[in-house]
């Protein structure tokens, strides 16, 4: 890989702020000399460059993570990204309409998919109340 040190360094801040320091540490910090390839990736392509460009704000940027991740059958990464969400301000009833949105698009399975994959999440971040 080019030497993407700047925007390693310009990335790594923002992934911190959106997924939680401490997701991003221990992905740092359990990565060996292998995983750290796509680490220094991630961080510095998809936080670094595209998180990085000032043209949107996080807020839209989190949305659209949401469609995408439920259109590409994601629900690991898109747990990660409700959280950002959240993180970012996006309010229990945007997630669901992002999703909503999403699976008229990509249909009903990516759609329950998605849902499953954001109530865990919403409930285990105290978002929503657990169905007793």
């Amino acid at each position: 890989m080019s030497d993407d040190g700047a925007l390693f360094d310009k990335g790594l801040p923002i992934r911190r702020s959106v997924l939680g320091s401490d997701y991003v540490d221990r992905s740092l910090g359990s990565a060996d000399d292998f995983m750290m390839g796509i680490q220094r990736a991630a961080t510095a392509w998809g936080w670094g460059w595209a998180w990085g460009d000032p043209a949107l704000d996080r807020r839209t940027r989190s949305m659209i993570n949401l469609a995408m991740l439920t259109a590409l059958g994601r629900p690991h990464e898109l747990k990660l990204h409700v959280k950002g969400a959240l993180n970012n301000g996006i309010t229990v009833e945007e997630i669901k309409a992002a999703l909503l949105h999403a699976t008229a698009y990509c249909g009903i399975p990516a759609g329950l998919d998605a849902f499953k994959a954001a109530h865990e999440v919403l409930v285990k971040e105290g978002a929503i109340p657990a169905k007793e």
